[in-house]
């Protein structure tokens, strides 16, 4: 069963840069994840403190894996503190 995942985060204008470089270290991180197929990050047109990664994933159990990845756990653990809020997960069946 193929998995959705959407990640939501809240970003200050000032803290852009910083999210984009990091939400890009967790992508070359999730390339070589088993069971990744597609991801993709977008910016809500009408709250633009709004940015949601959806990946798209072969299994639930796959995206558990990656969900507690050490190296991935590292680099969320630096989006938390720098947005200061925890981010959402939220998980879909295909």
């Amino acid at each position: 069963m193929t998995v959705k995942i959407f990640i939501k985060r809240r970003v200050t204008p000032e803290h852009v840069i910083e999210l984009s470089a990091l939400l890009k270290k967790l992508r070359s991180l999730t390339l070589s994840q088993p069971g990744y197929i597609y991801g993709e990050t977008l910016r809500r047109l009408d709250a633009q403190d709004e940015c949601m990664v959806i990946s798209t994933w072969r299994s639930l159990e796959d995206w558990n894996a990656w969900l507690n990845n050490e190296r991935r756990m590292q680099v969320q653990h630096e989006i938390d503190q720098l947005l200061g809020t925890k981010t959402e997960y939220a998980v879909y069946e295909e």
